[in-house]
């Protein structure tokens, strides 16, 4: 259900000091409908986890975005059934791997809906002060320090998730923050495109500056190239196709992403690059001077009043987890209490002090287990072979059985006697004591009937039906248990 990224979602909406979460329900077929316990701050919460997404839907009917976390296997019959849902506006597809003509067809479904789909094989995306898919952004320290907890004035579109972290980076250091930020995946096929992005920024007056991060492969950069010279690109536009190394190598190279590869000349990222300079974008000479490239254009846009530059609130701090802060060594816990005969603390258990490969190694047994354990010292051989000797003659009987067991297991916890009876006379059932519960429902039966023991015991006989029996055979001088014999 990845329930680690819901709470880096919950976690990243508390520090940009949201009053209620942005994660309204779950879906997850493999169970029933139930509730899963998430913190919010240092609050707990119970979001809902339906069986099916129709349900879902209709019990929220204000949630239009839907993070589809499903495998390549079942992502795109769940994204298929998601647009049928008008309230959905706008689906996140994390999974990589889907089939491209899978992918083809849920652009075209997509459009037709009106639905705007992130990915395929995408990290998502992330709006400073509002909310975040998935894990975009990072663990929390990297949230914190590129101040992602509040809008900034720079939109960026990437297709590699890895490296919109690295922008969300490189944009906090030169500018006053990031205002939007989507990785669109490195599938050959996005069902959105950079454009598609790059109009919405165009058109969002809050955003004042656009970055671009394009790749090696493809042929899409050129759409933008014809969006700055046709005029519908005005903001500043600063933009790169990384995989430029490409160009010294001798033959074509195939890199991470499934459509990161020059097929042609035209598909090169050094190619891009100088289409995108010519048409008008700000493109650095490397990607190490991509940062000096944002600084210089972002001071302009201040200089000239177009950014005002406001106070720094300091965001609140998200409580770390307990298991997360002493697998840093940040706490230590007293132990809830302490054992004098087995201690697990080291790389190795330890029964009475004994490592338990030197008892595997020496063979002691369950005997020798049962001495260190009971008796907190090593007994001789012959303790050990009369241990395992009443294990072996009480194995299938006697006190360990289900009711003994148990009504022996509550009277040594120090139960009284008739909760110690209820405990046992509990676990009787068909696997345990059927014969008991048999017996009762002929004996009251025969009652209910007015039978007397010779009436039952002669009717029981024409019927052909066996009494069932209560308690064990009697045993006598001239009949010997063979268990108090080998005892």
């Amino acid at each position: 259900m990845q329930v680690k990224a819901v709470q880096s979602m919950l976690d990243f909406d508390y520090v940009c000091q949201r009053q209620v979460p942005s994660v309204v329900a779950m879906t997850y077929p493999m169970t029933g409908d139930h509730k899963q316990k998430f913190y919010f701050g240092h609050k707990e919460i119970l979001i809902p986890v339906y069986k099916s997404m129709a349900k879902a839907i209709e019990k929220h009917p204000d949630a239009s975005v839907l993070i589809n976390f499903a495998s390549l296997r079942s992502a795109y019959d769940a994204t298929v059934e998601a647009l049928q849902f008008p309230q959905v506006r706008c689906i996140a597809i994390i999974a990589e791997g889907i089939p491209e003509n899978f992918t083809r067809k849920l652009i075209i479904r997509a459009q037709q809906a009106g639905v705007t789909i992130i990915g395929p094989a995408t990290v998502g995306g992330i709006k400073p002060g509002c909310f975040k898919i998935g894990n975009t952004g990072g663990m929390m320290d990297n949230i914190m320090a590129s101040k992602l907890y509040r809008p900034g004035s720079v939109a960026y579109v990437s297709r590699s998730g890895g490296m919109s972290n690295e922008l969300n980076n490189i944009i906090s250091q030169v500018t006053n923050g990031v205002y939007e930020g989507v990785a669109i995946g490195g599938d050959r096929y996005p069902c959105s495109t950079f454009c598609d992005h790059l109009l919405r920024f165009e058109n969002d007056p809050k955003v004042k500056m656009i970055v671009m991060l394009g790749e090696i492969g493809g042929v899409e950069e050129y759409k933008v190239c014809e969006l700055l010279k046709d005029g519908k690109i005005k903001k500043p536009l600063v933009a790169w196709c990384i995989g430029t190394c490409a160009s010294f190598l001798p033959s074509e190279v195939q890199f991470g992403h499934s459509g990161a590869s020059a097929g042609a000349e035209k598909e090169t990222a050094c190619s891009k690059n100088r289409a995108l300079k010519e048409a008008g974008a700000h493109v650095p000479n490397t990607f190490d001077d991509l940062a000096t490239c944002m600084k210089k254009i972002y001071e302009e846009l201040v200089q000239d009043g177009k950014i005002q530059l406001l106070d720094e609130k300091p965001p609140p701090a998200v409580p770390m987890d307990y298991s997360w802060a002493r697998e840093l060594g940040l706490i230590r816990k007293p132990s809830s209490f302490m054992s004098s005969i087995c201690d697990e603390r080291g790389n190795e258990l330890l029964y009475a002090g004994v490592p338990i490969s030197k008892i595997i190694s020496e063979g002691l047994g369950l005997g020798g287990v049962l001495s260190l354990l009971w008796f907190r010292r090593r007994l001789p051989d012959y303790a050990f072979k009369f241990i395992e000797m009443c294990l072996i003659v009480t194995a299938d009987h006697g006190p360990a059985v289900s009711g003994a067991h148990n009504t022996i297991v509550c009277a040594r916890a120090g139960k009284d006697l008739v909760s110690s009876l209820v405990s046992g006379l509990l676990t009787i059932g068909e696997r345990f004591g059927g014969a008991l519960d048999m017996a009762a429902r002929q004996f009251s039966r025969a009652y209910d009937e007015g039978l007397n023991p010779m009436e039952f015991v002669h009717k029981m006989r024409k019927e052909g039906q066996l009494i069932m029996g209560i308690g064990h055979r009697v045993k006598s001088v001239s009949d010997v248990c063979s268990l108090l014999l080998i005892i």
